[in-house]
């Protein structure tokens, strides 16, 4: 249960992101300060569990022509304003050409996340946290689409590791959460934000568990 002045402040949190969301477009969010905003909707005790699923994600086959340095799973949910998130059946990833010149047009289907995973208690934290912050944001918005991808980027001696390979793009989505589980002997890795003309706006490196990105 949240305390009178812990839900306040929460409260607060949540407002002043969905300001900068809506005026500058994007927000950095360091871990100590999203851990709170998560727990608020469920204790993230199987964290341990639920990062070590990290380690059994299966190659990107749709990276073969640029390397194999990418692993990731991948589901769909759907959720109203208030309720359960429900994990929907296995689909494919689609993105036009239009945001994705190097691998839209085509129905990507990637190996499922795992069962426990869809249904861990830090998964479904995040995933009400975004519906709670993006819904203050598009509250018209009765019916919520969700895609999640699990995305595991490998470096290696004198190959350097791409998450995303086709550069600077655009998702094709209206909200964006990056959430970092963990990183480990990797330099650099940074996050850059630009406008519709390409210039940039803003980066920031995830370096610690719970950094984020919203967007």
């Amino acid at each position: 249960m949240l305390r009178s002045r812990d839900a306040v402040n929460i409260e607060q949190s949540l407002a002043g992101l969905a300001d900068t969301l809506k005026h500058e477009g994007f927000r950095f969010v360091d871990g100590d300060a999203l851990r709170p905003l998560l727990e608020q909707h469920q204790a993230l005790d199987d964290w341990p569990e639920f990062a070590a699923s990290w380690d059994r994600l299966e190659p990107d086959a749709y990276l073969a022509q640029v390397g194999r340095h990418r692993r990731r799973r991948h589901a769909v949910f759907s959720a109203e304003r208030a309720g359960p998130m429900v994990l929907e059946p296995h689909q494919p990833h689609y993105q036009s050409l239009k945001y994705n010149p190097l691998q839209g047009d085509i129905e990507r289907w990637f190996e499922p996340i795992e069962a426990d995973v869809g249904n861990s208690v830090c998964l479904r934290a995040i995933l009400e946290f975004t519906r709670d912050l993006f819904g203050r944001l598009a509250p018209e918005t009765s019916q919520w689409h969700v895609e999640v991808h699990q995305f595991r980027i490998e470096a290696r001696p004198g190959e350097p590791g791409m998450p995303t390979p086709e550069g600077v793009h655009r998702d094709g989505v209206d909200y964006v959460l990056v959430l970092l589980i963990d990183r480990s002997n990797i330099l650099s890795g940074t996050t850059t934000i630009h406008d519709d003309q390409g210039r940039q706006l803003g980066s920031f490196t995830l370096t610690q568990a719970l950094d984020a990105a919203l967007v």
